[in-house]
């Protein structure tokens, strides 16, 4: 079907002809180049596996406020706007659980996993404020050979703009239905060698209707690029984060209503030296530190809090060595070393942090083979102080077919190691020191999920049509699914039933097809068509009945925007889906069919441009979100931008 496909929208007649004498600069066309898939600059046609990559024009005409309402738009992607897990999430292929902890999310590089509770990476899709990014890079499909366990299922990677393009002073407000009220400040500056940006902003509404809702995320980022010597940069990246969010449910006395709240911070150091033309070298160093508050009274029993509070952080120093060998290989190889803590007495029993500590030893080899076949070949060997070794490799095939049309077949191996929840919390309620109720009690008898990722792709650039097609046709195996049970036991001499505990459960596989169609058919015109489809199979019955629907069989994206010559400009989206369940609701399952549009304006003031608009979110029918009585209502707001 694939090579069907590269003959049916192939180029034109001329190049209907052999392609033996085709030389490498004959692929050198106007191509995006991808940062983060193999840690190394590759086109995107070369790159080992299927990218979407949204640019700033997309994030601005889409009307979204945030990283999370951006992702629902990627093929493959379920996103949840509610803050009920810690903050808006995103998920690639299936819901599994409460949180999204089987992709990785990296902020200039940066993971923003945050180790606190079950694994998330939720606070991390809101760390970075959406005039910040230039663009976001989101490979769908298993990358642990680049990044780690963590990257089990897909990569999204936040790319922010450099400081040198956002000088001078840039204000955004959103008002509107909801509570929304967004207001953003970014200041920059030029020095000697350098250039700074500072970035502070708030962002507010009240919530999802029918949840405790009254959510505020506020932010301060900061980032200097330094060229310290023709051959020599520094970048030093800062940030904080404040979330606080209504959560709860009236009718539940171990969930009662109540405000939560979380605060991190950040700093990151990278350093890159151009060592020859042939090579260079990176080192880059980050800390995090969280702080999470969720206390509330135990309705079961007087003077005894529901308590979840506590704090972690994390480590990791990473050196990077990318170099040519000879004309037709390139290659990078490098280690990280990586410590994660979490401390919480409610949560954990002990007053004492948990620590564990990770290293990484990668490499990655790009071998043109021929002008027309490039082989990627990779491996990350992983040790984890709490969960043992892994090693996952990876292997892709692209072959160029003809003049903008590219197949590809490959395989990889990826991992996710147990949160530090799923395998030491104890969650017990006390009085009088006594222990009268035990909400968690981990067992520790559970070993990390895999995934056998195997893939057919086809990129086609049709530069006639000034549009390109992404096609990706997967088979992911996943073993040993990490997944909530209950069991009966004696704790100090005393029976408790219905203790919670995580275990190795159900094997799973993913089989489907996603086709991304993006083009620019006339001036100032944007289109933009995905489609996905999947079925689960299983090998034997599965335990619970709800993963069959973890994820639609059925799904599609429909973008469309214009920008008039008169300054004008509007936009489109239509995103509908078979059902499938909500993180909450176990059985219960929920179509989507959400419509947005944007109306705008461009403004001048002298030297000074400026826009204003109006985005009117999810026309039509309120949508379900993580609990059957939470819904996402029509939104309407209006934005006000001014840029220096």
């Amino acid at each position: 079907m694939l090579l069907g496909l590269a003959c049916l929208l192939g180029a034109p007649a001329g190049w209907a002809q052999s392609t033996t004498g085709v030389s490498e600069k004959d692929f050198l066309d106007d191509m995006p180049i991808v940062l983060s898939v193999s840690r190394m600059p590759q086109r995107l046609d070369e790159t080992p596996g299927a990218v979407t990559i949204l640019d700033r024009d997309f994030i601005r005409s889409s009307g979204a406020r945030d990283v999370p309402d951006l992702l629902r738009l990627v093929p493959g992607f379920q996103t949840s706007m509610s803050f009920e897990a810690d903050a808006p999430q995103a998920s690639y292929h299936g819901v599994f659980g409460h949180y999204s902890g089987r992709i990785q999310v990296l902020v200039d590089g940066r993971s923003v996993y945050s180790t606190y509770v079950a694994g998330s990476v939720a606070p991390g899709l809101m760390s970075v404020a959406l005039e910040d990014i230039e663009r976001i890079e989101v490979l769908r499909g298993a990358n642990s050979v680049a990044y780690g366990a963590r990257a089990m299922l897909g990569v999204v990677n936040i790319v922010t703009r450099h400081s040198a393009a956002t000088l001078g002073v840039n204000v955004r407000v959103n008002q509107g239905e909801n509570g929304i009220k967004d207001t953003q400040l970014g200041l920059g500056w030029r020095l000697e060698n350098s250039s700074m940006r500072l970035g502070i902003d708030q962002q507010g509404d009240d919530g999802l209707t029918g949840a405790n809702g009254h959510n505020r995320v506020r932010r301060v980022n900061f980032r200097s690029d330094w060229r310290v010597s023709g051959n020599t940069d520094v970048q030093l990246r800062a940030g904080w984060m404040d979330i606080a969010a209504g959560r709860g449910f009236a009718n539940n006395p171990l969930e009662p209503l109540r405000d939560t709240f979380y605060d991190s911070s950040f700093v990151q150091v990278d350093w890159n030296k151009v060592l020859s033309p042939e090579q260079d070298l990176a080192l880059v160093f980050a800390h995090n530190q969280e702080t999470y508050r969720d206390v509330a009274p135990f309705l079961l029993a007087p003077k005894v809090d529901f308590d979840f509070s506590g704090t972690a952080s994390n480590d990791s120093l990473t050196a990077q060595h990318t170099l040519r060998l000879g004309q037709v290989v390139r290659m990078v190889w490098g280690a990280e070393l990586r410590r994660e803590s979490v401390k919480s007495l409610p949560v954990y029993n002990t007053s004492e942090p948990l620590v564990t500590d990770f290293s990484r030893l990668f490499a990655h080899a790009e071998w043109r083979i021929h002008p027309e076949l490039l082989l990627n070949a990779g491996v990350m060997a992983e040790h984890s102080s709490a969960s043992g070794s892994s090693l996952a490799p990876r292997l892709m095939l692209n072959w160029h077919v003809a003049r903008g049309q590219t197949l590809r077949a490959g395989m990889a191996r990826s991992f996710r190691p147990p949160s530090e929840f799923e395998t030491s919390s104890d969650v017990r309620y006390s009085a009088n020191g006594k222990v009268f109720g035990i909400l968690y009690l981990a067992r520790g008898n559970v070993v990390p999920e895999s995934v056998l990722t195997r893939e057919l792709g086809y990129y086609g650039n049709y530069a006639w049509l000034n549009s390109s097609l992404d096609v990706r046709l997967f088979d992911e195996s996943m073993s040993g699914l990490i997944q909530a049970t209950r069991y009966d036991a004696q704790i100090d001499g005393k029976p408790f039933t219905g203790l919670r505990d995580y275990v190795n459960g159900d094997s799973l596989t993913l089989r489907g097809i996603e086709l991304q169609w993006t083009g620019r058919p006339w001036r100032g015109a944007q289109l933009g068509v995905n489609q996905s489809f999947t079925k689960l199979a299983f090998p034997s019955p599965p335990t619970k009945q709800d993963l069959r629907n973890t994820m639609p069989e059925a799904a599609s994206n429909v973008f469309f925007s214009q920008q008039f010559p008169n300054g004008w400009g509007f936009s489109i989206s239509h995103q509908n889906s078979n059902p499938f369940r909500l993180q909450r609701t176990g059985e219960y399952k929920q179509f989507i069919t959400r419509t947005d549009w944007r109306l705008s304006k461009t403004l001048h003031f002298g030297r000074r441009a400026g826009e204003i608009a109006l985005t009117v979110q999810n026309q039509g029918a309120a949508q379900a979100d993580f609990y059957k009585s939470f819904a996402f209502e029509r939104r309407a707001y209006v934005t006000l931008r001014l840029d220096n």
